[in-house]
Formats: C-alpha cells, structure tokens, sequence
C-alpha cells in the first residue's frame, strides 16, 4: 500500500514537473516573438514595457539567436527587423520543440 502512495506521488511529481518545463519554454517562446514583433512595427524603445520584453528576449536568446551575432546575420536596409524575425523566431521554434520533447521525456 505505502508504495502504491509512494508511486502516485511521484507520478504527481512529475506531471507538475513537466507542466512547468512546458510552461516556461512556452513564456520564453512568447517573449521572443512579441520581441520580434516590436522590432518589425519599430515600437517606441523607451516605453517601459517594450524594454522590458526586448530586454528579456535578450536574455532568454541564449546569445547564440541574438539580434547582433545570431545565427543569421543580414546587412543593409531594414537589417534589424530581419536578424530580429529569423534569429529570434528560430530560436522561439526551438524553445517550443525543445520544451515539448522534455516535457513527453519527464511526464509519467
């Protein structure tokens, strides 16, 4: 019987666990692509809350998809929507299939 409890709260454990794993790559999914969205429609940058999506579509870019020396790197005319969008976006897919092979792998 005390195994059986034991089991169940493990699985519980677990089913939590996965839920936030998915949850946060979801988040971090989403700050990168309203990031990427603001970049396009050149949101005012001093407004606070701009900042503060772009700030943590910063961070959460790992600096290998960053807006300056991501994977993709365009010159010329409208060149910082275009590494915003590509690196970004990328980086916002690979957040979504990574948090969901983790989530099925930690999921009971």
């Amino acid at each position: 019987m005390a195994e059986r409890k034991s089991t169940r709260s493990g699985s519980a454990i677990r089913l939590r666990l996965s839920q936030v794993v998915w949850v946060a790559a979801v988040v971090c999914a989403l700050f990168l692509a309203v990031g990427a969205l603001l970049i396009a429609l050149d949101a005012n940058r001093d407004n606070a809350l701009v900042a503060f999506v772009l700030d943590v579509a910063d961070v959460v870019d790992l600096d290998v998809f960053s807006r300056g020396n991501g994977v993709f790197h365009f010159t010329g005319e409208d060149a910082a929507t275009k590494n915003a969008l590509t690196n970004w976006g990328l980086a916002a897919v690979g957040y979504l299939v990574v948090g969901r092979i983790l989530e099925r792998i930690i999921r009971p």
